[in-house]
């Protein structure tokens, strides 16, 4: 034992103690239900950690020590995931580049000063090259925290692994016909230039105005309010609401449009509201979702008028005033047009609201509705099923799954999986190109599974060679790469060893338990259930474990993009890893955590009080071979202990580490405050009992908190026991039983008010005290205890320990009805 344990430095001891006796090393056994397996959130590499993630992959770990500790073969890997549009923005942004595909690859590209473009595959190699930087310094901090994690087995979302799972994957898919491409309308961002998934949109609030546009049918004016008159050209139909009276005779007559003069139909359809605006409203390819649904569902005609570069592109229309109207606007941006047209209108009535208006989550302005090619998963077929997946699961907490519920029954498109970047899985097919140049979309050039993986814009189809790309007749590649889900949606199948580990596999998946935040409910657990359905035929996990957010001082979510994030090296300098841990640990699973420093002060007092608990304990020889508890006080406190650890396993089997926590410590502050004091004397005299369970308790409370903090119980055991805690076996409830003595003994261990007693009268004892003034050392000659007879009774049986701790001469009884200590005679 070290003469003053601290905590300082205790990370760093036992981080490379473990890594050098590879301590969480996963062995696979031979039976899948001896495994715990975990599908640990990749975190996305493209920065630093900050604290919501010490928060949320702390309570994983707690889980993943708890089962370890019950005997399971834990399987807890960790990935990086480091493709997709963060990492574009770190890199564009470090490095001062922008990727241009026309240019050609430079072997000898060094970064400089200013903006550069850069080819992809230069772009490429500067993505890989500073996400192995941000991999290891993520690595570092997980260490320091004490994530029990088997370092041996790491995976990305890019390397050549994953690359090869997700391309099989989605060729499978496309053989069975569950993967498709469309030219469809799709969400654009115009800044990053992709398409979006409705799972990566978010509402944000906007002003806007209505504006009131006049229609005209058969001469009678039609009034419409919109908010995007700018897409007038673009309109090609008027809707009400089929039982609207105001609109039910201009039903299949066909109405003109103000400017341009373009005759449409008036058709009805029940989504049209009749209280919102004027009632009827102007179907444009494409405003909003509404419009896609009305356009598909009516068989309208397209008039597509915003490019993906957000300006309006060039348009035939049939009508000379038409084309004459519209030529001017083109080139125009959406809100240049929309100042345009509404000059031509004039007076438009606008009327100031807010709205929601759809973003890209990791975008700065509106996004559009454009037509492009697309790849596709079929979700909108599966809903039935993918609700009866959900409802296989165990959600932590259980009012979780609502979301997911939700979410799949207001499903209303497929899941769109292309995006026009750079760093991310490339399809892996080719098209031939026709004697014009045309690629033949329907026709694609697939690679065998054992050429994967495969990137369509360096590599070459069978049959054909490098000087045949992109000239009519030969082939041009895909240029399009896999949405970052589509690939993050296999951490499954990528850390169990799906394509390459078939033994591994067997024993790890389903898996046991994802954690994951509640906000990517919608996107990464719902595709990663979407896949594990397709692929397999199963659901991915038993239990799903949905962490909540930090919040800053103001109740604002901490996060990089918002600029309020915290990172977490100098806390764990401040208060060292247990009590950075102890402060994660009291955020129950679902519930918005405040970030609070003096909750991690307090963790590291109950991680320093381990420490000097058990130096004292320890402190005194072990009691005699054979010994036994044959005090009632001891044996009171083993059954506190029993019943303690019977909660704490409850709690943990339901996965509520906060209430194990908050049971384990209270118990340890007790045995610390009031049990140690109480009998303390009677283990400097020698007695058995007492040094017995003065260990055996300590011990159980060890055990108890290593979960929570892995240090200080780490050191402490290593006092005593050869090998480390983390792989002792948790206690049970009866673990402790064997050890009363005698029949009265046991019978006082069964009545478990006698250690709550104890705390009672020595604490009534230390009041007393300090109202008289004394010091708690102070020899009193005697003292009164009043209290109810069943109470004192039990006090009768620890007299003389209480005696001892509180330096009384005499106790005499008094009955009342609270508990009162008067002290009656002061000496010394």
């Amino acid at each position: 034992m070290p003469e003053r344990p601290s905590v300082d430095g205790l990370d760093e001891k036992w981080s490379k103690a473990w890594a050098h006796a590879g301590i969480y090393r996963f062995v696979a056994p031979d039976s899948r239900g001896q495994v715990y397996s975990i599908d640990t959130p990749p975190p996305t590499v493209s920065g630093s950690l900050h604290v919501g993630h010490v928060f949320s992959y702390t309570h994983t770990d707690l889980i993943a020590r708890y089962q370890r500790m019950r005997g399971r073969r834990v399987f807890y890997p960790m990935g990086w995931d480091d493709n997709g549009l963060p990492t574009e923005r770190r890199v564009q942004n470090h490095f001062g580049v922008r990727c241009d595909p026309s240019l050609p690859y430079d072997p000898d590209f060094a970064a400089g000063p200013g903006t550069q473009s850069v080819s992809r595959r230069n772009f490429i190699e500067l993505c890989e090259a500073l996400t192995v930087e941000d991999e290891r310094a993520f690595e570092h901090l997980w260490r320091r925290l004490g994530l029990s994690v088997d370092w041996s087995r790491t995976y990305t979302t890019i390397g050549a692994r994953a690359r090869k799972v997700a391309q099989t994957g989605f060729l499978r898919l496309l053989a069975k016909g569950e993967a498709y491409q469309a030219e469809a309308p799709t969400m654009w961002d115009v800044d990053f230039q992709t398409a979006v998934s409705n799972a990566e949109m978010e509402d944000r609030e906007r002003p806007s105005a209505y504006h009131r546009l006049r229609f005209t049918v058969d001469g009678a004016p039609v009034l419409i309010e919109t908010t995007r008159p700018e897409l007038l050209p673009a309109c090609v139909a008027l809707v009400a609401h089929p039982d609207d009276e105001r609109y039910r005779g201009l039903f299949g007559k066909e109405a003109t449009t103000p400017v341009f003069g373009v005759r449409v139909p008036v058709l009805a359809h029940p989504l049209a509201q009749p209280d919102k605006g004027s009632g009827i409203a102007m179907v444009c390819t494409f405003g909003d979702q509404t419009d896609i649904q009305w356009w598909r569902e009516l068989g309208l005609a397209t008039r597509t008028i915003v490019g993906r570069d957000g300006r309006l592109r060039p348009l035939e229309f049939d009508s000379p005033t038409a084309q004459q109207a519209y030529d001017p606007l083109v080139g125009m941006t959406t809100n240049q047009a929309r100042k345009a047209i509404l000059e031509l209108l004039g007076d438009t009535q606008p009327r100031p609201i807010t709205h929601p208006v759809k973003y890209y989550e990791k975008g700065d302005r509106p996004l559009e509705i454009v037509s492009s090619r697309q790849w596709f998963f079929r979700t909108m077929a599966h809903r039935d099923e993918l609700l009866a997946r959900g409802a296989q699961i165990t959600w932590h907490p259980a009012f979780m799954r609502a979301r997911y519920d939700d979410w799949v029954s207001g499903l209303s498109a497929d899941w769109l999986i292309s995006r026009q970047r750079y760093f991310g899985v490339p399809f892996p097919l080719w098209y031939p190109l026709t004697a014009d140049g045309v690629p033949d979309y329907a026709r694609p050039i697939l690679p065998d599974e054992a050429d994967l993986p495969v990137d369509p814009q360096s590599a070459v189809p069978a049959g054909y060679t490098e000087a045949q790309r992109d000239v009519p007749g030969g082939f041009t590649g895909e240029p399009d790469v896999m949405d970052t889900w589509a690939t993050s949606s296999l951490t499954p199948q990528l850390a169990t060893g799906w394509l390459d580990d078939p033994a591994l596999h067997a024993v790890t998946y389903p898996m046991d338990l994802r954690p994951q935040a509640h906000e990517i409910i919608r996107t990464w657990l719902f595709s990663t259930v979407v896949r594990s359905m397709l692929e397999e035929d199963a659901t991915p996990w038993r239990h799903a474990a949905i962490a909540g957010w930090i919040l800053d001082p103001d109740r604002k979510k901490m996060s990089k993009s918002v600029g309020n994030a915290i990172t977490p090296e100098h806390l764990i300098d401040e208060f060292g890893a247990d009590g950075v841990r102890y402060w994660a640990a009291l955020g129950r699973p679902g519930t918005d955590t405040a970030f609070e420093p003096r909750q991690m002060k307090v963790g590291r007092r109950l991680a320093t009080k381990v420490l000097n608990a058990a130096k004292f304990v320890y402190a005194f020889d072990e009691a005699a071979p054979g010994a036994t508890v044959t005090d009632p006080l001891d044996a009171a406190v083993i059954d506190a202990l029993g019943a303690t650890v019977a909660e704490a396993t409850r709690s943990f089997d339901a996965y509520e580490y906060t209430a194990a926590l908050t049971a384990a410590e209270r118990l340890f502050w007790t045995f610390c405050d009031d049990y140690v004091e109480l009998v303390k004397e009677r283990a400097y005299a020698g007695s058995d009992s007492a040094r017995l369970t003065l260990r055996l308790v300590l011990g159980g409370l060890l055990r108890l908190l290593a979960p929570f903090l892995p240090y200080a119980t780490e050191e402490v055991w290593s006092w005593t026991h050869e090998g480390s805690i983390h792989t002792a076996g948790w206690p049970t409830a009866d673990e402790w039983a064997h050890v009363a003595g005698t029949d009265d003994v046991a019978g006082a261990a069964g009545d478990r008010r006698l250690l709550d007693a104890a705390s009672a009268a020595i604490g009534a004892v230390r009041k007393a005290k300090t109202e008289a003034k004394l010091s708690m050392r102070t020899e009193v000659g005697s003292a009164v205890l009043a209290a109810p007879a069943g109470f004192a009774e039990r006090v009768r049986r620890f007299e003389s320990d209480l005696r001892a701790a509180g330096l009384l001469g005499a106790i005499e009884y008094a009955e009342a009805e609270d508990l009162l200590v008067r002290l009656t005679t002061e000496t010394g």
